[in-house]
């Protein structure tokens, strides 16, 4: 009897416990919360659509950027706000069209009405930082420490050197931190890695935020002697090995996300402002058009967006998307529910990205830096240039804007300049700093040219008193 009452009461006792110890493990588990993600946003500057191996690139090296790929979704149809820097910048911070708030142009800030994605963060507990190049504002009001960001290091101007100032000056395109201008070593692609996994390392215990904006692949073409020795004879020499720096720092700022075992719990994103000019030889294949154009190789863009065990890894997403859609998918990603009081103009990725909703984000896209316009319906595009011309293709078939069919679909095609029309007419006027007449004069060439599918002729206000002079000469002669 003693033995057996012995074993009960053992039996109830370790019941009691294991009951217990349910209990608390229940309850220490509903108060700890997953941390939110830490997000990432690479950026890459005036980078061609085809100048890397996941999209292609036979001629330029970047393995670091090509594992991210390996690693996340490639977006085929990914597109930002405008085909000049400032302005795409402006659409990408505020997750709405940058002409609803006068910074259709490169020099146009964005005003404090605006609430950029990084004061979001910042007031939801996220660490945030912004390295490399700003461009949204030169004074105080729109300096990023007082745009949502604890830390900036970079400049504020649009573009500058990669290589340390023989002199630190006063300007905006100095390197400052938090305000105070600084000097910097080595290579800037380079600095800009290393500064940013540094934040990493102080910070990988809270949420954060990343704002690393590159200034590779925009001139000045400059690169180290090291590099440029791995890419001799290559007949885009600075461009390689420009952009071999960019991935090697891209693969530095991957390593240490690994190295402080936050990988897994880290969104990270990467493309570039807009797509390439001729200035620094980038190739936006098969596209037509460059950097400032709105043909496709103005604004479609190479994407990718790895989120481990929540985006699909080696994988391609090919719908219509657009840069304007990262700041809603940021946000609900991180649980944030309270939405900016400006409506945004992008969508949330997730419903699309796991199955839920099977169309595409956006039926429609549209771009204008006035006078040059263009909207996307479906495959559907109408590009449009005032006196220079206007384009109606399908890209179903015709990817390179290469046959134009106004004249036989007529019905559709003016229903979509209705469509754009309707979408122009919520914005003021475009105001503030513009192009000069002479660049709007060399774009008007160049649109020429690229209407009439031929090969364009001239690319900067430098080269147009010689090329008015041939044009007139031409002229003359075929009399």
């Amino acid at each position: 009897m003693k033995n057996t009452m012995g074993t009960f009461k053992s039996k109830q006792t370790l019941k009691i416990f294991t009951t217990c110890f349910a209990i608390s493990m229940l309850i220490f588990s509903c108060k700890t919360e997953e941390k939110p993600p830490n997000i990432i946003i690479l950026l890459a500057d005036d980078a061609g659509y085809a100048d890397f191996g996941f999209n292609g690139s036979k001629d330029l090296k970047t393995p670091n950027i090509d594992k991210l790929a390996s690693q996340g979704t490639v977006f085929t149809d990914f597109h930002v706000s405008a085909g000049v820097c400032g302005p795409s910048r402006a659409g990408l911070i505020t997750g709405r069209y940058q002409h609803r708030f006068g910074a259709e142009y490169n020099e146009n800030p964005v005003p404090k009405s605006e609430i950029m994605m990084s004061e979001v963060f910042q007031a939801n507990g996220y660490k945030t930082a912004a390295f490399g190049k700003w461009h949204l504002g030169y004074k105080e009001a729109h300096h990023p420490n007082t745009r949502g960001f604890d830390e900036f290091y970079g400049f504020i101007g649009g573009h500058r050197h990669y290589f340390p100032d023989k002199e630190v000056k006063n300007n905006g395109n100095s390197m400052q931190r938090n305000g105070e201008y600084v000097n910097f070593e080595g290579y800037l692609t380079d600095d800009l890695g290393y500064k940013a996994s540094d934040f990493i390392k102080k910070n990988k215990e809270n949420p954060f935020f990343i704002y690393l904006a590159y200034n590779a692949v925009h001139t000045p073409m400059e690169a180290t002697k090291e590099d440029m020795a791995l890419f001799k004879g290559h007949s885009r020499q600075k461009l390689a090995a420009m952009t071999w720096s960019l991935d090697r720092s891209i693969g530095h700022v991957m390593q240490t996300l690994k190295d402080e075992s936050i990988d897994d719990n880290t969104i990270v994103v990467f493309f570039s402002d807009n797509g390439g000019p001729t200035s620094n030889t980038s190739s936006n294949a098969p596209f037509k058009g460059t950097k400032g154009t709105e043909f496709e190789g103005g604004h479609r863009v190479p994407f990718i967006i790895k989120w481990n065990d929540k985006i699909k890894a080696n994988a391609k997403y090919t719908k219509l998307t657009s840069a304007l859609d990262l700041y809603p998918t940021f946000l609900k990603a991180a649980g944030i529910t309270e939405q900016p009081k400006n409506k945004l103009d992008g969508v949330a990725w997730q419903p699309y990205l796991n199955g839920e909703i099977d169309e595409a984000p956006h039926k429609q896209l549209f771009w204008r830096i006035n006078p040059w316009s263009a909207v996307r319906e479906d495959s559907l595009k109408i590009v449009r240039a005032g006196k220079f011309g206007e384009g109606f293709y399908n890209l179903s078939n015709d990817i390179g804007e290469v046959n134009n069919l106004i004249e036989e679909n007529k019905v559709t095609f003016e229903r979509l300049v209705k469509d754009y029309e309707a979408w122009e007419s919520e914005f003021p006027e475009p105001t503030g700093i513009g192009r000069s007449p002479k660049w709007e004069e060399v774009k008007g060439y160049m649109y020429q040219d690229m209407f009439n599918n031929r090969p364009i002729r001239i690319h900067s206000p430098g080269q147009l008193k010689a090329f008015k002079e041939k044009l007139k000469k031409e002229e003359e002669n075929s009399k």
